[in-house]
């Protein structure tokens, strides 16, 4: 088991009720998909819009999960197509900053962004572009199908 100086679970105890748009201390980043290797639950969030509504839904439903489970769940939102603007340093769509603070906001907490190399080719995007939480994977699809063969639930708007 990965262990943490500030546990996800006692953080967020002080966080509840203040809404999803704070922003947190950054914790060490992670390079998998969560810090617990022993979580009962696994979901991963398709993220391929950019519109500001979806991507609050998706950041809201991310937020929610981890205060209801802690430590006990093990989260990916996985970006591709229009989605990966999410991501982007400077994104080529409109996209709040708030929803780029609050993306790296929960990737403090474990919670991990891929973001999908076919899309960055498509978009002469390198790893320079993208917000330092995110992860590349070299296929958007492919990875979702990955997890889901891993066991992640599979959610979408």
């Amino acid at each position: 088991m990965h262990t943490h100086p500030i546990s996800r679970r006692s953080l967020l105890k002080g966080l509840v009720g203040l809404g999803a748009a704070i922003s947190l201390p950054a914790l060490a980043h992670h390079t998998e998909t969560h810090m617990e290797d022993d979580s009962t639950h696994h979901v991963v969030f398709q993220c391929n819009k950019a519109d500001d509504d979806y991507f609050g839904h998706i950041l809201f439903a991310v937020g929610e999960l981890i205060r209801k489970h802690g430590d006990d769940v093990e989260i990916v939102v996985a970006c591709f197509g229009a989605g990966l603007h999410l991501l982007g340093k400077k994104p080529g769509r409109p996209v709040a900053e708030i929803h780029q603070q609050r993306a790296a906001s929960l990737a403090s907490y474990g919670v991990a962004f891929h973001a999908c190399g076919n899309t960055m080719k498509s978009l002469n995007w390198t790893d320079a572009d993208l917000l330092p939480f995110a992860k590349v994977v070299p296929v958007g699809s492919e990875d979702l199908m990955l997890l889901q063969e891993r066991g992640f639930a599979y959610i979408s708007w």
